[in-house]
């Protein structure tokens, strides 16, 4: 099964958004959650337990709920507001403008609803081998029997131009802030061997079984 960041997300009643992030456990390389972007606010994503997905192809995802119950899913970014310090002033400043200037704004502070001793990948992320950089992710090809992560896919644009890249789960080294970080040199990524992506019909055949 191929979850791909970016594909359209259908729940039982509807497209409801797409995947913007995968949220997974390091050390047994285990996907926990998605990360989906709201269809009409995208702005808005919720995080979605992994057990839901019940299909997954290089395009799309279907999802085991409906999307009122993922209206009702844990926000992901959650964004504050800290007020301005204005002495003597206890208005709004965006309601006095233009007549009042403000000599300071609110603060914007975002929180990310990322489980404990996990961590999010996100399509951008960048990929270094041993000896530089070589791409960025575009997915993760899961065993849907235990949603552990058998290999790490480049997107476009990487080295070796339209070559499908699917590295090994094993020859990563570890993940750090947005780059997961690689054991393998870019000679030895190169030759790897190509491993057949399944093609949309047979992704449907084999369904993803949830914990």
């Amino acid at each position: 099964m191929k979850i791909a960041i970016n594909a359209q997300v259908h729940c039982t009643d509807g497209s409801c958004g797409r995947i913007t992030r995968v949220v997974l456990k390091p050390a047994p390389e285990q996907v926990t959650h998605i990360v989906v972007s709201n269809e009409m606010y995208p702005e808005t994503e919720y995080l979605i337990p992994a057990e839901l997905i019940s299909n997954s192809t290089s395009e799309s995802m279907e999802l085991n709920c409906s999307r009122e119950e993922l209206s009702m899913m844990p926000v992901f970014d959650q964004v504050q507001f800290i007020p301005s310090d204005l002495n003597g002033f206890v208005g709004s400043p965006y309601v006095m403008w233009p007549y009042y200037i403000p000599q300071a704004i609110p603060m914007r502070l975002e929180k990310e609803h990322i489980p404990v001793d996990e961590l999010t990948i996100r399509r951008t992320a960048g990929v270094e081998a041993a000896d530089g950089h070589i791409g960025r992710v575009d997915g993760f090809l899961i065993n849907p029997y235990n949603d552990h992560i058998t290999h790490l896919l480049l997107r476009e644009g990487h080295l070796w131009g339209k070559k499908d890249v699917a590295i090994p789960v094993g020859m990563i080294d570890h993940y750090q802030e947005d780059y997961v970080y690689l054991k393998m040199s870019k000679q030895e990524i190169e030759m790897l061997p190509p491993i057949p992506l399944q093609s949309k019909s047979d992704e449907r055949e084999r369904p993803f079984r949830g914990r």
